[in-house]
């Protein structure tokens, strides 16, 4: 009698791989839906509409947000292991990026908009706004817009280590690689110590997102 498919290595490298797309596909369809329509709608709405949104949809969302990035990121690593001596270009950038927007998730998203939350409760309970919301959303806000701005690149790379033979950038050099780092690095510091700029808008952000996956694969060709 023959193994059981799924109790193999194959097997288990294959459930490892649908968990990785099940958590990837709740945390980035999440992070689109707060870009593209939360926000949007937040500019809009009266403020007792956006008050209760904020105390009673935006914890769900981001209790499904944060973990789906948890899930994504261990069964990345899962998957990084299992496959380390095949680790090619592209997935090196597009694994960094993911690596980035998990820890943007963690480390400033969720703790800036634990306090947005806090402050909009204590306000509906007829108290004072925490002096620090005011700083809060912003920041959440940057990092938010910068991991819409990765995610382009990220499933770009991520997609072409996988489905295409030999990858989009095979012949790249460690020179190429290093200078995409180096942009991806100073892109990240921007989301911790700078502003939005032309990703302000719905349509800024995705633009930005698409130049981005054309800059990181140019760099990677040519030098």
């Amino acid at each position: 009698m023959g193994d059981i498919p799924l109790f193999t290595s194959y097997g288990l490298d294959y459930l490892f791989r649908w968990g990785h797309f099940l958590a990837g596909i709740t945390w980035i369809g999440l992070l689109y839906y707060f870009n593209f329509v939360q926000t949007e709608y937040f500019k809009e709405a009266e403020a007792d509409h956006r008050s209760g949104a904020i105390q009673k949809l935006v914890p769900r969302a981001l209790w499904w947000f944060r973990w789906g990035a948890m899930f994504t990121f261990l069964t990345g690593c899962v998957l990084l292991a299992y496959r380390h001596t095949g680790i090619s270009y592209d997935i090196t950038v597009g694994a960094t990026l993911g690596t980035l927007m998990f820890l943007n998730v963690w480390l400033i998203i969720w703790p800036n908009q634990k306090i947005v939350i806090a402050s909009a409760t204590q306000v509906a309970q007829g108290g004072e706004a925490l002096p620090e919301a005011a700083a809060a959303a912003p920041k959440a806000g940057l990092a938010s817009r910068t991991n819409t701005l990765f995610s382009g690149p990220m499933l770009f790379f991520m997609g072409s280590s996988s489905h295409l033979s030999n990858g989009l950038v095979a012949d790249a050099s460690t020179v190429g690689l290093g200078v995409v780092m180096l942009l991806i690095f100073a892109l990240e510091g921007n989301a911790i110590f700078g502003k939005q700029g032309p990703m302000t808008s719905v349509g800024g952000v995705i633009t930005c997102s698409v130049a981005l996956t054309a800059v990181l694969y140019g760099l990677m060709v040519m030098l």
